[in-house]
């Protein structure tokens, strides 16, 4: 069951937005509803809610359709849009521009973007089972939004993108389930530079007071439950199924950022280095965590998870290089 509503802006209420109606003369009490479904059939934003039982529910979300969106007979690609610790589902309204500047211009593919309102939960199960966003995103939303929407069904064309508690949720879910989730983008992800808590210092975690924590992971603290659910950890338990899915993973952090989150992007990009796990990792030098750097770092974000929607083709040159230095590396690489 949902409730769904768009999103008109003042402008829609002036009268050159009913030349389409052509010559019918309308009740004035009938103008405001076909407003809203004309507005919602040429790209919109949309206030829905979905009943659930696995968090404190209504779950409320906003989606972002795009132009074209009531006549495409193609499946539009679906991305969530995590937001960050205290943000809503209305951190996809300020965000608007960020998807429809890039639509316009041709240089990101047109798609359905999901921001659902999550509190301060790290879009994870409880250790209680109090609280299951995880078990919710993952599976009945994830259902819910496929059946509601024009979005495709297949992990690649289901994408993700977080910015810091956003980015840590958006780790968690690509790394634990990448078969679901073709691509995710995690920006100055609100994780820890530790694999055991035990190497987690106080000036990781500054910010997040015990009470936060035990809530999340067990009172007492729940050491083996947060190590279960802490992405550097996922991704090299996780490892054989990441690379086998082809999961497509950007990290992004500023090198000045205010809660020290370079140092914990730099260890998740270590990690997956050692493992060997392919992604791309942007370290943005003199970037803090809010402030001017953070709209052009999301486009480049959004440009990285566009291109894996269209597969480039392949790089002629490099594959020359490739064939060309192969005899050279093979009694220098390990077998």
């Amino acid at each position: 069951m949902s409730v769904e509503t768009a999103r008109t802006s003042a402008c829609a209420t002036k009268p050159q937005k009913l030349r389409g109606i052509g010559r019918l003369r309308l009740p004035i009490a009938t103008v405001p509803l076909l407003l809203t479904v004309a507005t919602l059939n040429a790209g919109e934003l949309v206030d829905g809610e979905m009943a659930t039982t696995l968090v404190p529910g209504p779950l409320k979300y906003s989606v972002l359709l795009p132009e074209g969106y009531a006549t495409s007979k193609e499946p539009f690609p679906l991305m969530l849009n995590l937001h960050g610790g205290g943000g809503t589902r209305d951190t996809l309204a300020r965000m608007r521009k960020s998807f429809e500047e890039p639509w316009a211009a041709g240089t990101l593919p047109k798609m359905v973007v999901v921001t659902p309102s999550a509190e301060r939960s790290f879009y994870m199960d409880y250790k209680d089972g109090s609280q299951k966003w995880e078990t919710l995103l993952a599976g009945p939303f994830l259902e819910h939004l496929r059946a509601k929407y024009h979005v495709r069904k297949d992990a690649r064309g289901t994408l993700l993108i977080g910015i810091s508690m956003g980015g840590m949720g958006a780790l968690r879910l690509g790394l634990k389930y990448p078969q679901t989730f073709g691509a995710l983008a995690a920006l100055e992800p609100g994780i820890e530079p530790a694999l055991h808590w035990k190497d987690v210092l106080p000036r990781h975690r500054f910010w997040r007071g015990n009470a936060l924590l035990e809530t999340i992971y067990g009172k007492p603290f729940d050491e083996a439950y947060w190590e279960a659910n802490n992405p550097p950890s996922i991704a090299l338990k996780n490892r054989d199924a990441i690379i086998k899915a082809g999961l497509e993973i950007y990290l992004d952090c500023g090198d000045k950022d205010a809660f020290g989150l370079d140092e914990a992007t730099e260890f998740m990009h270590q990690t997956l280095w050692k493992a060997k796990i392919p992604h791309e990792y942007h370290l943005v030098r003199g970037a803090d965590h809010v402030g001017r750097s953070i709209g052009p770092r999301t486009k480049e974000a959004l440009e990285f998870l566009g291109k894996t929607l269209a597969p480039q083709p392949p790089d002629v040159e490099a594959e020359r290089l490739q064939r060309t230095l192969a005899p050279m590396k093979k009694n220098y690489l390990p077998k």
